[in-house]
């Protein structure tokens, strides 16, 4: 069984398509490339990774792809296009599409001023796109995005997604209600799969690990150990944790859970929702 970390990023400044990276983002404003996740990939006998965008640009996509050529360890690339284009998205698309680690897409949702951005009526068509090549839909929002999500992805049943960092509850805050209502209502409606990834930058400087265990229940009690995606963030992870602190602290939250459930959170649950022939 392959051991998969089916949320991470790979950048290199020069290339200067990352609006919201600035030096005062002191651990992440420096390269980091497929050579600086190798390690951290060994020590937790991780084989794969899922390298998911950062920038906005279809430029940023072909470079992951480009990457991905050249280490095996690249399971899969979730790229960008601009979905309120559908002729521009069309012609990416099948281009982007003849590489099979092209997986999918996000659109940066928690970006956008509008949070029902995702319900226009402009991104039908490459939607449906996305549905006709088999593409997976990555939803990196906030709780005020999840009645829109929920919108969306009832329009578009067949389309495969998978939230990112559990919806982003505001942990410092001690969100809980519109976080839980929002999230509860995607997992009995829809088909989706949720990531445990991202959540630790939530919470504050002077919370650990241990402030994610409800949240992290109650992910578990709604989608169930076969809709939940374990991914690092990294290397945004760096701004609160380690990469192993975090890899183990997410095996201690998932105690409960058998060996098998185990196994489909940390692997098999990424090659189903990403579509991954790894052997």
């Amino acid at each position: 069984m392959a051991r998969i970390d089916a949320h991470q990023h790979f950048w290199t400044l020069d290339r200067d398509d990352y609006g919201w990276l600035s030096a005062d983002l002191e651990p992440l404003y420096k390269d980091f490339t497929p050579a600086d996740l190798k390690p951290l990939l060994d020590a937790a006998e991780i084989s794969h990774s899922i390298v998911v965008q950062a920038a906005p640009t279809i430029d940023e996509t072909r470079y992951l792809l480009s990457l991905a050529k050249q280490y095996d360890s690249i399971a899969g690339v979730v790229g960008w296009l601009p979905m309120d284009n559908a002729n521009i998205s069309a012609s990416a698309l099948s281009k982007l599409c003849n590489d099979p680690k092209f997986v999918g897409i996000r659109p940066m949702l928690q970006e956008l001023d509008d949070p029902a951005w995702i319900k226009r009526p402009d991104l039908y068509a490459t939607t449906e796109l996305l549905i006709e090549y088999d593409l997976c839909f990555d939803a990196l929002i906030k709780s005020i995005h999840l009645p829109h999500l929920l919108h969306f992805l009832k329009r578009n049943p067949a389309l495969r997604c998978v939230i990112n960092h559990g919806a982003k509850p505001n942990i410092a805050s001690g969100e809980w209600n519109s976080w839980k209502t929002g999230i509860a209502e995607i997992a009995q409606q829809t088909d989706a799969f949720c990531k445990i990834s991202g959540m630790i930058t939530e919470a504050s400087t002077e919370q650990d690990y241990s402030v994610l265990a409800p949240y992290i229940d109650y992910l578990v009690e709604q989608f169930g150990p076969e809709r939940l995606i374990w991914g690092s963030d990294w290397p945004v992870l760096n701004l609160a944790a380690e990469y192993l602190s975090w890899y183990e602290a997410a095996q201690g939250l998932l105690s409960n859970l058998s060996l098998q459930e185990k196994a489909l959170v940390f692997g098999l649950n990424a090659q189903t929702a990403y579509r991954l022939d790894l052997f």
